[in-house]
């Protein structure tokens, strides 16, 4: 297993959030050069928002504390006040971003189901007939998600954002792209990340999630949105002073070695889930593992997913519930072939006990 400095923690699931900074970060981070970014001053920091600009394909790029951050000033950016926006129904900026669409950027959200995070086109279309009564809201500002959490880390294919930024831009509106996992997405179709962003008009992206830095996002779009959006991100209490102890362990995490490894996460995710459809079908389906999170079904085995997770927690593995029947599951650069394995037998062991409850 790789190191880790608290020893009780032996395998953490419960998102790809829990990483730590590695030796390299942390050095990095101790040799930054540093000036007070308030002023854009800090060069360590433009040297990161130069290299996620280039790496996205856009003009420029602003360092945001965190991607819910990032969304709601590119939301404040993008649309007025009562303009709707357009989202997936079960998209984080929708369910887990504590309402800030509403409550801080005066935007009526319009929850669209979608397919896999994917909102069907034709809905889309859809939102701008109804617009036309004079009563509706106007459609603002088309949202999409990519890796899409809720949908298990589904990745939304490159015709259908081609298809759903053509749509957008037939009616005069952006499409902002929540890529939280962005760099998984692109890993997981084989693209460069630049070939997904140029379909989205701005974009958020982690370095705090499998790229493995401790700590913020990008903002990325054109020149004249990423100046409003810092006027923005200091009205939201976002600027920073010498953030380039930060911006360091990002320009880590964006070299070629540490996103080339990607792939290895979502090869332990689909062993994970084949593993756990092996102990039960009811588990996990295998063929819905498209990168680095699966979802773990617990309903056919009697026991509700919070007790499971104490159950495994006594194991040495940490998860959480997402539900009160099903968990879900994020591999990462912490946890290693071995640890899928010490995984699967957990399950494998406690796995009989669950189903004797049921019985």
């Amino acid at each position: 297993m790789p190191d880790r400095e608290d020893s009780r923690i032996v395998i953490d699931l419960r998102s790809d959030t829990v990483t730590r900074p590695s030796p390299a970060m942390r050095a990095a981070m101790a040799a930054a050069e540093v000036g007070d970014d308030g002023y854009a001053e800090d060069p360590t920091v433009r040297r990161l928002e130069e290299r996620a600009a280039s790496i996205a394909g856009k003009p420029a790029a602003l360092l945001m504390p965190s991607g819910t951050m990032g969304n709601l000033c590119a939301l404040l950016t993008h649309a007025a006040r009562g303009a709707e926006a357009l989202l997936e129904a079960t998209s984080h900026i929708q369910r887990s971003e504590l309402g800030g669409i509403a409550a801080l950027a005066g935007l009526p959200a319009k929850p669209l189901p979608g397919v896999r995070g994917a909102i069907p086109l034709a809905a889309i279309e859809a939102c701008f007939e109804a617009g036309e009564y004079g009563t509706l809201p106007r459609p603002g500002l088309l949202c999409l998600e990519t890796t899409h959490n809720a949908a298990g880390g589904a990745v939304l294919p490159l015709d259908y954002m081609e298809g759903a930024s053509a749509v957008a831009h037939a009616h005069g509106i952006p499409l902002h792209l929540d890529g939280a996992r962005l760099f998984n997405a692109a890993a997981a179709l084989g693209v460069a990340v630049e070939r997904i962003a140029r379909h989205a008009d701005t974009l958020t992206f982690c370095l705090s999630k499998g790229l493995g830095a401790p700590v913020g996002s990008l903002l990325c779009g054109s020149e004249a949105f990423i100046a409003q959006a810092r006027r923005n991100r200091r009205m939201l209490g976002g600027t920073m002073r010498q953030a380039g102890v930060i911006a360091a362990a990002g320009l880590v995490a964006l070299q070629e070695g540490n996103v080339a490894r990607l792939p290895e996460d979502h090869a332990r995710a689909r062993r994970l889930a084949e593993g756990l459809a092996a102990i039960s079908p009811t588990l996990c389906d295998p063929g819905t593992v498209e990168t680095n999170i699966l979802f773990v079904d617990f309903a056919g085995s009697g026991t509700g997913a919070a007790e499971w997770a104490a159950r495994l927690g006594e194991h040495g593995i940490t998860c959480r519930a997402s539900s009160a029947t099903r968990m879900r599951l994020v591999t990462h650069l912490d946890v290693d072939d071995a640890g899928v394995e010490a995984t699967l037998r957990a399950f494998a062991t406690l796995w009989p006990r669950g189903a004797a409850q049921a019985a």
